[in-house]
């Protein structure tokens, strides 16, 4: 398993309702996203971090593992903002207000992936996905959905599998051997996921399936407590927000 799936099983917010959870989570995204980037991202980023190193659980180190990713977007298409194309300046100068809106978009691009990741951290796929079809969902979607969960698992096992026989076989001291095993990685891998695929094919027409996937869902309700503090948590951020709004200079 992912390290993002092991933490969302292993969440003190496991038991409780998605829906519960995707209103706090998606919550803070959309206020990251719409509140003045100074100070209302910056609160949201902070609240985030709250919940989640705190009455959510989560390690920092593997917070920190799985932010990284996302960050590094963030930050990427921040330094954008930093320079113009074109202008009496030249064909690539710096931008005037550049730096602001960078600090802008950082905040805001980061503190709404922690809202994401708040929620990816405390919900396994496998409790959510079970429950898109009272929402609305095609059955068939969710289950193409569950399939390619639960195949890219076997996937990424067979790849860990194959690179460690290689490297026990030296073919990686050198980089024409390094290439040579990431061709023959690659070829291992696929075969093995039509191998599997075939497989699971055969195993579910052998227990009768008919177009529909049925799993056991774990038992949880919506919690009224629960989604009432998270919406005065959410109005409370908005509400300092803005009585606290300054441009960022």
């Amino acid at each position: 398993m992912l390290p993002i799936d092991v933490a969302a099983h292993s969440s003190r917010w496991r038991r409780r309702h998605p829906v519960d959870k995707a209103v706090l989570g998606f919550g803070l995204t959309v206020l990251a996203i719409s509140l003045p980037p100074w100070p209302g991202a910056a609160l949201v980023l902070v609240a985030a971090l709250v919940l989640l190193l705190g009455p959510a659980g989560v390690p920092g180190r593997r917070l920190w593992r799985a932010y990284r990713v996302p960050l590094g977007f963030c930050v990427t298409g921040a330094l954008t903002l930093l320079v113009q194309v074109g202008g009496p300046d030249g064909f690539v100068s710096l931008a005037g207000d550049g730096p602001v809106r960078a600090g802008e978009l950082l905040l805001r691009t980061s503190a709404a992936s922690l809202g994401v990741l708040l929620f990816a951290f405390t919900t396994p796929l496998s409790d959510l996905l079970p429950r898109l079809v009272r929402a609305g969902i095609p059955a068939p979607v969710v289950d193409v959905a569950l399939v390619t969960y639960r195949m890219s698992f076997l996937l990424l096992d067979s790849v860990r599998r194959v690179r460690e026989a290689q490297a026990a076989r030296l073919g990686h001291t050198s980089r024409a051997a390094e290439w040579r095993s990431l061709a023959g990685l690659g070829a291992t891998a696929f075969v093995r996921s039509f191998d599997r695929a075939a497989r699971l094919q055969t195993g579910l027409a052998g227990r009768g399936y008919d177009g529909t996937l049925r799993v056991l869902v774990p038992e949880a309700r919506v919690s009224a407590r629960f989604t009432a503090a998270s919406c005065a948590l959410l109005g409370a951020l908005a509400a300092l927000a803005l009585i606290l709004e300054r441009p960022l200079t």
